[in-house]
């Protein structure tokens, strides 16, 4: 799972921080992905689930994320295009 914060987006809502706490962390007034988080969550169905409610409702949609079969996806037609 590959998960971000637009931190240009991003207003300081800290609704990432509430629906995700093990994901997303407030800092400076902003919401951020908690380092090597989304490493260790990706194999948690709970976790993966609050990420896409934390980015659905982000109310300035700052939060962009991708599951591993997409990531990967993404991956291979970059690699095949060069």
């Amino acid at each position: 799972m590959k998960v971000s914060v637009d931190r240009s987006l991003c207003y300081g809502s800290a609704e990432c921080a509430h629906r995700a706490p093990t994901l997303f962390a407030f800092e400076d007034g902003y919401g951020v992905v908690r380092r090597g988080a989304a490493a260790q969550a990706a194999d948690d169905p709970q976790v993966r689930e609050a990420v896409r409610e934390a980015a659905e409702k982000c109310p300035s949609q700052a939060i962009t994320f991708m599951e591993r079969e997409e990531q990967e996806r993404e991956e291979q037609e970059r690699a095949e295009q060069r």
